[in-house]
């Protein structure tokens, strides 16, 4: 079961189910007056698989391309689609965790020598590195753009698995998130992790919720990245959950210490693929990550110059 966000043809906000390559609007009744009131039901699954019951005759399905409704990179590097999709957020916080597999430890510690040390204790530490990542206006859904920084010189996406969590924090479902990251920022002092990973645009998810009665074996959660620059691939790379020295139920535990979301929450679990030191984003540029069992978010990149003499 796949609910997204999108905007009808009055350019209203909508929640609908992905089924059989089609978007199917629901009506949202009592039961539910939004996305996050679903995820917060006490079985989201059967909340959602009611409602589309009673909505099947009551709206239009809206039929998708075959880029955008299966695991699989669109077959373009500039995507296109029909439907207008928005990011499945409400008012959630969205966290993220760091350092949870042994690549992304390596390249944080590459990053500068003064993190070096800080990054292999956290990577080995019974407590993880978790940070708040984003409210919801700063979130991008599939096809819409992601920024870098304009103080930043080398930017980096981070494909990461996300729990999709209710107000109770049960793990309901699954999502992809991209954790933008200004890692000259960062490396420079990991005092300034906030202003490298917290601003406008700086993360993606979607391109919808996949929910799940209880979630795969991290062998068959497989992640993939492509980067596409005009009509070439200039980076290109995958790994799976079960190269995570973490498990999901350990990361929430963590989030879930002294803190509490009334409106549920999204957790970023941490990246395994990291381009090499050589690498950045720049404007244009088109960013895809594909997760098994969820399907492809694309998004293009855009930067504003810093103004330097303001």
């Amino acid at each position: 079961m796949k609910l997204a966000k999108f905007l009808d043809a009055d350019a209203s906000p909508r929640v609908g189910v992905v089924t059989d390559q089609q978007l199917i609007p629901l009506q949202l009744d009592t039961r539910a007056a939004s996305l996050a009131d679903i995820l917060s039901s006490e079985s989201p699954i059967e909340l959602a698989e009611s409602l589309l019951e009673s909505s099947k005759n009551s709206g239009t399905a809206i039929p998708l391309g075959d880029s955008v409704s299966n695991d699989a990179f669109p077959s373009d590097t500039d995507p296109n689609d029909s439907v207008q999709w928005l990011p499945p957020i409400d008012e959630q916080e969205v966290w993220a965790a760091g350092v949870t597999y042994r690549r992304s430890q390596t390249a944080r510690m590459e990053e500068s020598e003064a993190a070096a040390s800080c990054y292999d204790q956290v990577y080995n530490a019974e407590r993880p590195e978790i940070f708040f990542k984003a409210t919801a206006h700063r979130v991008a859904g599939h096809l819409q753009d992601l920024r870098i920084r304009g103080d930043a010189t080398w930017n980096v996406p981070e494909p990461e698995i996300t729990l999709v969590l209710s107000n109770q924090l049960k793990i309901v479902g699954l999502t992809i998130g991209n954790d933008m990251s200004s890692r000259d920022i960062e490396g420079e002092n990991p005092l300034y992790l906030p202003q490298a990973k917290c601003y406008d645009q700086c993360a993606g998810l979607g391109p919808w919720v996949t929910l799940y009665p209880s979630l795969p074996e991290p062998a068959d959660i497989k992640v993939a990245l492509r980067i596409n620059r005009g009509d070439d691939t200039i980076f290109e790379q995958n790994t799976s959950a079960d190269q995570m020295a973490r498990e999901f139920a350990d990361l929430v535990g963590w989030l879930g210490r002294d803190n509490s979301f009334p409106n549920g929450a999204f957790l970023m679990t941490g990246t395994g693929i990291v381009p090499t030191n050589e690498f950045t984003l720049q404007a244009e540029d088109w960013i895809h990550i594909s997760i098994t069992g969820i399907g492809t978010l694309s998004n293009r990149v855009v930067q504003n110059p810093f103004p330097k003499n303001s």
